[in-house]
Parts: C-alpha cells; sequence; structure tokens
C-alpha cells in the first residue's frame, strides 16, 4: 500500500475536530450551549486562544453560533459546511508571528529611515485618520503603514513577508474574530498605538520603536481576547505577562457564591 502524505494539522484545527465530533455523536445536541473557553482550555490543558480558533472554525463551517456575553451554542448540522481544505492560520498564530517578526523591524528602522522613509509612514497614517472602520478601505491603509515600516529596511524579502501576514487578516478565521471584535472605537486605540511606532522610528529611538511594536500587536491580541461568551478572558496576552512578571501561574478560578458574583459585577460596571 503507498505511504500518504502526512499533514501537520495545526492544534486548533484538531480541538475543532474533537469538539465537531462530539457534535455529531449527540453528546451536544443541537440547541445546546458547550463549556466555556476557560472550562475547554482547562480540559484540553491548551491556552484559551487556541479553544478561541477552534470556535471560530466552527463557527466558519456553521456548526456553532457565538453569542457575545451569552455562550457558544451548537447550530443545525443541515447548514454546515465543509472545513477550508487549506491550512490557514489562527488568528492568534498569526499576530504572536507578526508581534515577534515587526518589532525587530520597527527596531531597526529607528536607525535607518530616512526622511522619505517617515514621509511614506506619515502618508499611510493620514489615510488611516480620515478612513472609516471596519472597511476594505482602513485595511488597505493599515497594510501601507506596516508595509512603509517595513521598507526602511531596503529588504524586499522582508516587505513581501510583512505583507503576506498581514493579509492572512484576510482568512476566514481573522475576517470571523475581527467581525465580533473591532469597531470605531478599538480603531481609534489603535491609531494611536501606530502613532506611537511612527514617532518613536522618527526620533530615532529603536528601543521605543520596537516598544511600541511589540505593544500594538499584544494589544491586538487583547482587543481580540476580550469577553467572548459569558466569562472574561483570563488568558490574554496581558494576564500572561502579569503572571510571567510576577513568577507565578494564574490560579484556577473557584465558582463564586451568588453574592460574590453580583458584588464582582458591580464592581466591573
Amino acid at each position: 500500500m503507498p505511504l500518504e502524505a502526512v499533514e501537520a494539522r495545526r492544534l486548533y484545527r484538531q480541538v475543532a475536530d474533537q469538539l465537531r465530533s462530539l457534535i455529531d455523536s449527540g453528546e451536544y445536541a443541537v440547541g445546546s450551549r458547550l463549556p466555556t473557553e476557560r472550562e475547554l482550555a482547562e480540559q484540553l490543558k491548551i491556552s484559551r486562544p487556541t479553544v478561541r480558533e477552534a470556535m471560530i472554525a466552527l463557527e466558519v463551517e456553521g456548526r456553532v453560533r457565538i453569542r457575545v456575553g451569552s455562550g457558544i451554542y451548537v447550530t443545525d448540522p443541515s447548514d454546515a459546511t465543509a472545513a477550508p481544505s487549506a491550512v490557514i492560520e489562527g488568528p492568534f498564530e498569526l499576530l504572536r508571528a507578526r508581534e515577534f517578526l515587526e518589532s525587530a523591524i520597527a527596531e531597526q528602522a529607528a536607525r535607518v529611515a530616512t526622511k522619505d522613509d517617515i514621509a511614506r509612514i506619515d502618508a499611510a497614517l493620514i489615510a488611516m485618520e480620515n478612513v472609516a472602520h471596519p472597511g476594505e478601505a482602513s485595511m488597505v491603509h493599515d497594510r501601507a503603514f506596516h508595509i512603509a515600516i517595513a521598507g526602511c529596511l531596503g529588504n524586499a524579502v522582508l516587505v513581501r513577508v510583512v505583507g503576506e501576514l498581514f493579509d492572512q487578516r484576510l482568512n476566514p478565521y481573522f475576517a470571523q474574530l475581527a467581525h465580533y471584535f473591532e469597531n470605531p472605537g478599538t480603531w481609534r486605540t489603535a491609531l494611536d498605538e501606530h502613532r506611537a511606532v511612527r514617532d518613536a522610528i522618527a526620533a530615532r529611538q529603536p528601543k521605543a520603536a520596537r516598544d511600541a511594536m511589540r505593544d500594538h500587536l499584544a494589544h491586538s491580541q487583547e482587543r481580540f481576547a476580550q469577553n467572548f461568551g459569558a466569562e472574561t478572558a483570563a488568558g490574554s496576552p496581558s494576564m500572561r505577562k502579569r503572571a510571567a512578571r510576577s513568577g507565578h501561574q494564574p490560579a484556577k478560578s473557584k465558582r463564586p457564591s451568588k453574592k460574590q458574583a453580583k458584588s464582582g459585577s458591580a464592581r466591573r460596571r
């Protein structure tokens, strides 16, 4: 028997496959609510962003319906579509890759950027400030901003890689996740983060440029990890950073009493 090619499946795809099988077997009936992200992450011993990527994949396929603030519900399988055959990177995986690569590029850009380079960065930033978001035009100008920074290094390969990574935002999983969390308010916040990157590069401050780009893309992950169901995103990048700085892992939360839950809800408001 001939050998068959081995496919290295992304972790989130493995999670999605498991949940799809449980749905098909009747473990979770149509209309029922799935366990929370936190519960699934604890059971599977994986990160919450990976669980979220799996849920987004299942929603794109029409297997579940996400109701922000309520939970994730199983839908009628008659409306489902087949999973995409192409390998699609998870949104958080992409953002982490960009955070690593583009922070280094921004650091070097602060050392070598010319006046013409800064002018190109400014042109993209001005265009971003004068466009509605979310929308196709805002993504075009956002891409131009990141490309302009990569262009400061005079390396066509880096420009192409940055562009290709950014273009992964057009994949159905990333688009579906952005649908829930991107709005004019998040766009204004992102603009401020872009300005910080630009100012550090123009001031020729490599460390500040690196940190500003890293923070921008880390904050992008945090925005996509906001309340996504009936609980807070305890596994967001900021939580991981705080745990790393303190040298402790976040403690598993215990189920609060009704009185505690009510008090906590009031404080959050």
